[in-house]
């Protein structure tokens, strides 16, 4: 089976941009999308796709540092249309500093946060011209610190509490606008944000264990319930976060 028969979602003539795409779970949302049909920008912090060790070369690419607001405007400025956004593009303990400090709180906040609503904000014309069965699409990344806390991530989590109440406002403010606004909570996925803690079993393991699937998902693992999001089968939901975590809000 291919991997356009597996994920079984059409999405030929969309336009979608995914923040972050350059990695990890930004990568498996922009492959399987491509993989769909759809026309696939990502953003990353480096100046092009060469300089990735990875193959992106079938993606558009703009530069985008989420830190950066006159940045985030700009790729808003070069799309000439735009069916879905996927703000994925985020970071915890922002330059290895302790998110303790207020001014690394901030930093967090802003880049976790602020980006995204920016950014959103400024796609939000194109959005609502949308031609996709359903309408516009945003897909935010929340996380499983949305719900509980990290000690050593207070900035990160604050964002990621706020992304899903920010997801609840603009879906009931946009609605009237034919734009509909969604997000994922992924669990322990693996991905360079999490590579410290897969290994090392004393971190990983309590969380894996209470995971009833007892294992660490992967970017595919999210691709598809945003892909599904997106969808026309999902044309009628707006305002939820969906914790895809292999049962860890459940335990």
């Amino acid at each position: 089976m291919s991997e356009r028969e597996r994920i079984a979602f059409d999405f030929s003539g969309c336009r979608v941009l995914v923040t972050g795409g350059s990695s990890g779970i930004g990568t498996g949302i922009a492959s399987a999308f491509a993989a769909a049909g759809a026309d696939v920008v990502i953003t990353g912090t480096r100046g092009s796709t060469e300089d990735y060790d990875a193959d992106l070369s079938r993606f558009g690419y703009q530069r985008m540092r989420a830190s950066e607001p006159e940045e985030i405007e700009a790729v808003a400025a070069t799309l000439p249309d735009l069916d879905v956004l996927v703000n994925n593009a985020g970071a915890n303990l922002p330059g290895g500093k302790s998110e303790h400090l207020p001014d690394v709180f901030e930093e967090s906040v802003r880049i976790n946060l602020f980006s995204a609503y920016r950014l959103t904000r400024a796609c939000k014309n194109l959005l609502g011209k949308s031609g996709l069965d359903g309408g516009g699409n945003v897909i935010n990344l929340a996380s499983m610190s949305s719900y509980f806390g990290i000690p050593i991530v207070p900035g990160y989590g604050a964002a990621k509490a706020a992304i899903v109440q920010m997801t609840k406002s603009l879906a009931v403010a946009w609605a009237v606008d034919g734009i509909r606004v969604n997000a994922v909570a992924p669990g322990l996925i693996e991905s360079g944000m999490t590579a410290v803690m897969k290994d090392h079993e004393a971190l990983s393991r309590p969380h894996l264990d209470r995971t009833p699937m007892a294992r660490w998902g992967t970017p595919e693992d999210i691709a598809g319930p945003v892909l599904f999001l997106a969808s026309p089968a999902a044309r009628f939901i707006t305002g939820q976060t969906l914790a895809v975590d292999g049962g860890y809000l459940a335990a």
